[in-house]
């Protein structure tokens, strides 16, 4: 069974549990989501959440979505505000307030899974990265990864030097630094604005992840991808709550949120980003895209631009207790284990 037929299992099974879940909610965690109707934090990730909020709080917290609330790199205002409770953030969209979170975005030149990447971050961030208090003033309640990081351009394009100069989505943190050393002129847009510019001609390419070519429709726009195995990069997220919702509950529903949260909810985002990818790239070839890899030379120049990333990162964050490259080990060492550890997929039928 691949992943799409099983979240069409899994999406009965979340509305099963929500319907045997008794209306009796005394406290509505208000969530904004800028995703758009057809991405995977709508279809997935929020239903999903709140079902397990619901179940585990019997009936006495509930999720409600309001999308559109306002762009990607507001929603930390959002929250800070109180116009909504909780949001999911990229981190590379807020240049100098997150630095720690390019942990995981690092190329590595091997494939592994966003779900196992998305539970080995959160041992990491609970580990190291909490120490260094770059969410000061909101509650963490999950971090994940997105697919590997490719390429997408409107000319089919075979080596790095055919990207020299050309203008290139990029969104901010590492994505950046990618590009500025390939040298292609990078362009900040949030995804919700590549289409646009591609329609318009504005961008040749975006950097973006595989899901991206359904989710925001760019298979119809950039139709030829370029890849690395393991991706370009990984992008960093985190799922934020203003922290007078929990305290405002009690004591017994403000463990049995976090107990559906953490560890369960990262696993969640990064299953769900898996899904996108898998139904991006089916929708990108039912529309005839081709996908090329990059070549071993361009690979070998990826590596070291990424040796040389990861040595200025790891100048720059270490300190104050934290040791950036133990870190990063840290969070090497635990992606075989994360991969060994029980799957949401699992976890949704035994529900």
């Amino acid at each position: 069974m691949n992943k799409t037929t099983y979240f069409l299992f899994c999406t009965a099974t979340i509305a099963a549990i929500g319907l045997a879940t008794p209306v009796l909610a005394q406290t509505t965690i208000n969530v904004s989501s800028w995703g758009g109707p057809n991405h995977g934090i709508n279809t997935i990730v929020w239903p999903t959440w709140k079902a397990w909020v619901e179940e585990a709080t019997e009936g006495r917290v509930t999720i409600k979505v309001t999308e559109d609330l306002g762009p990607p790199d507001v929603q930390m205002d959002i929250i800070a505000d109180g116009v909504a409770d909780a949001t999911w953030i990229f981190h590379g969209l807020m240049p100098g307030r997150f630095e720690m979170t390019k942990l995981p975005e690092f190329p590595t030149f091997e494939s592994f899974s966003s779900e196992t990447a998305s539970a080995a971050y959160w041992e990491t961030f609970e580990e190291y990265l909490i120490q260094g208090n770059e969410h000061r003033g909101l509650d963490v309640m999950a971090v994940g990864v997105h697919g590997p990081g490719q390429i997408f351009t409107a000319e089919k394009v075979e080596d790095f030097d055919e990207l020299v100069n050309t203008r290139l989505r990029t969104g901010g943190g590492l994505m950046s630094e990618l590009s500025d050393a390939i040298g292609v002129s990078g362009v900040a847009l949030p995804p919700t604005g590549v289409y646009e510019a591609a329609s318009q001609g504005v961008i040749s390419g975006a950097m973006l992840s595989l899901e991206a070519l359904r989710s925001f429709r760019l298979a119809e726009v950039l139709p030829n991808t370029l890849t690395v195995d393991g991706g370009f990069y990984r992008g960093s997220f985190a799922i934020i709550m203003n922290p007078m919702i929990l305290e405002s509950v009690s004591a017994e529903d403000r463990e049995a949120i976090e107990s559906v949260s953490g560890e369960q909810l990262s696993r969640l985002f990064g299953y769900m980003m898996d899904v996108s990818d898998q139904r991006g790239v089916e929708f990108a070839e039912e529309l005839g895209n081709t996908f090329t890899e990059a070549s071993e030379k361009d690979i070998a120049m990826l590596r070291e631009v990424s040796d040389e990333l990861i040595e200025k990162w790891a100048q720059k964050v270490s300190g104050g207790g934290i040791d950036a490259r133990e870190a990063l080990n840290f969070f090497h060492d635990r992606l075989p284990m994360a991969a060994e550890g029980e799957s949401i997929e699992s976890r949704l039928v035994q529900q």
